[in-house]
């Protein structure tokens, strides 16, 4: 049973300080072990390749961690919606995720012992992802669901306040303390983010699990790709049937390609033939199937279009804990500022971007968004994620310009990312920030959990194109063409993101202007429920 709506209608929920609190912990114990993988991994894990093999490695190892802690929310979106309600799974799991943050202290030297840890975080980090920000939207109703968006945006805020902290501290730590007090202290946060949030367990609202429902999701889809009609053909089970079997040819090349490149392709062509056979036929559904049921699956195929457009963002965003950290190792890193002199450790340069988003938020919000609506310009949803898009997209021509002088031989000052680092934040809360609560309020009742999985799976994709660009580079024929080009390996890998990203910001904001915008926000639950 769903406890009751708030009884000061209209006014902010008395227990969102817990989730807000519980979320800055978490978020410090994760960036605070995400951001100073890249460099401990180069410096200490993989000694033992050589040494031009290890910035590959590092890479390969971070942006497959990343691909786990997108690829899980699946699981725990599932496992909410249907089985244990969004609070249990949340707390459960964020044990899972502390005991991961344990083996990374405590295997340190060990290789098999730290994966493990990285697959645990990747799990627990993972399936409770989708759903506290969804168990924030679930504390809102009709009569104040205005006040959302301001949580929403304090929700991203204190994502980031914990973010910089971690960013700043924890390279020190790792250089002065060693790896096991750098990734031990993460996880006594995260200890500690779990206990505030069960320290407000009764004050929540809790929406139960949704019950086996004959008009969900993947009944409905499965009934229309099998349902017939007379003098007429299946087209529709042809397109998904075609997508499984390009999905098993794409696991059969994991033995060439690697296991997480062919499984992650596999799952998008399941994902992108299934739901494009689904909307060929949905309305042989009908009928089968409520009115609602089979409108809800069509507004998720929409949605599931968005989040696809959005995957190119991703690809550049979380290169900047890789990619853009091996460009800082090779820069100057004494920074002058007002009058004083001091080394910046390269890992350090991701504390900017928590920093410039707890600068932007209030910014877009109390300036640029009420400048725009001024001169006649509604800073819709849609328009600012493919505004972001773009923006990612000229961060990474920076960059790029940056590599190139770095090839020549020119000495470049790491001060020098603060730009690309500003261009890419300022994309990032245009995207992320406003995907969560698009997401959120696009979603059908019964689909909030596994929707806001399926966002965060647009991030697994993101860095599956990592994965697939980092792989084709090491072909001979690749690496030949781009010696053609006139710039080095790293530059034209830049150049060619910028170039991805800004066609996606094109197409997405072509389909912006087609997509029709709903509220799913729940309703007002009546007195005493």
């Amino acid at each position: 049973m769903t406890t009751a709506a708030p009884k000061n209608a209209g006014r902010m929920p008395r227990q969102i300080p817990y989730i807000i609190a519980n979320e800055g912990c978490e978020r410090f114990s994760f960036y605070g072990m995400r951001n100073i993988l890249t460099p401990f991994l180069i410096s200490t894990l993989l000694l033992f390749l050589p040494e031009s093999e290890r910035t590959g490695e590092a890479k390969h190892v971070f942006h497959t961690f990343v691909i786990g802690v997108y690829f899980f929310p699946l699981l725990g979106g599932w496992l909410a919606d249907r089985y244990f309600g969004k609070y249990n799974t949340v707390f459960w799991l964020s044990l899972v995720y502390c005991a991961g943050h344990a083996c990374l202290a405590i295997f340190e030297d060990n290789l098999k012992g730290f994966y493990l840890g990285l697959f645990l975080i990747a799990l627990g980090s993972g399936g409770i992802k989708p759903l506290v920000a969804s168990f924030v939207g679930d504390q809102f109703d009709q009569t104040n669901k205005e006040k959302a968006k301001v949580v929403f945006d304090a929700f991203y805020w204190i994502i980031n306040f914990g973010s910089f902290f971690a960013s700043l501290l924890m390279p020190l730590f790792l250089r002065d303390y060693g790896p096991s007090v750098a990734f031990g202290i993460p996880g006594i946060l995260m200890f500690i983010a779990t206990m505030v949030l069960w320290s407000g367990k009764k004050k929540y609202v809790h929406v139960p699990p949704t019950p086996a429902n004959p008009h969900s999701f993947m009944n409905v889809v499965r009934t229309a790709l099998l349902a017939r009609r007379p003098g007429e053909g299946r087209p529709g089970l042809n397109v998904a049937l075609f997508g499984a079997v390009a999905a098993v040819a794409s696991l059969a090349m994991s033995v060439q390609w690697g296991f997480v490149i062919g499984a992650c392709a596999a799952l998008v062509l399941l994902l992108a033939f299934g739901g494009i056979g689904a909307s060929m036929q949905l309305e042989r559904a009908r009928g089968a199937h409520s009115e609602e049921a089979v409108d809800g699956v069509r507004a998720v195929l929409r949605i599931l279009i968005v989040f696809a457009l959005v995957t190119p963002f991703w690809s550049l965003f979380d290169q900047k804990a890789s990619t853009w950290i091996v460009q800082a190792n090779t820069m100057t890193t004494q920074v002058s500022l007002l009058g004083y002199s001091f080394n910046v450790i390269p890992a350090q340069m991701q504390a900017l971007n928590p920093l410039l988003v707890m600068l932007l938020i209030p910014f877009n919000n109390f300036a640029l968004f009420p400048l725009l609506r001024m001169v006649g310009i509604e800073p819709t949803p849609l328009r600012r994620m493919t505004a972001g898009i773009a923006l990612s997209a000229a961060a990474w021509v920076v960059v790029g310009n940056l590599q190139v002088e770095l090839d020549a031989g020119t000495p470049v000052n790491i001060a020098w990312q603060i730009l690309p680092y500003a261009l890419l934040t300022l994309g990032e809360v245009l995207v992320s920030a406003t995907g969560l609560e698009f997401a959120y309020s696009q979603a059908p009742a019964s689909m909030k959990g596994v929707i806001m999985a399926l966002w965060y799976l647009a991030v697994t994709v993101g860095n599956l194109w990592v994965l697939i660009v980092n792989a084709g580079v090491k072909n001979q024929s690749v690496i030949a063409y781009i010696e053609q080009s006139g710039v080095g390996v790293m530059a034209f890998q830049m150049y060619f993101f910028a170039a991805f990203a800004l066609l996606a910001a094109a197409v997405f904001g072509w389909y912006a202007t087609r997509y029709r915008m709903v509220d799913h926000y729940r309703g007002t639950a009546p007195a005493g429920a």
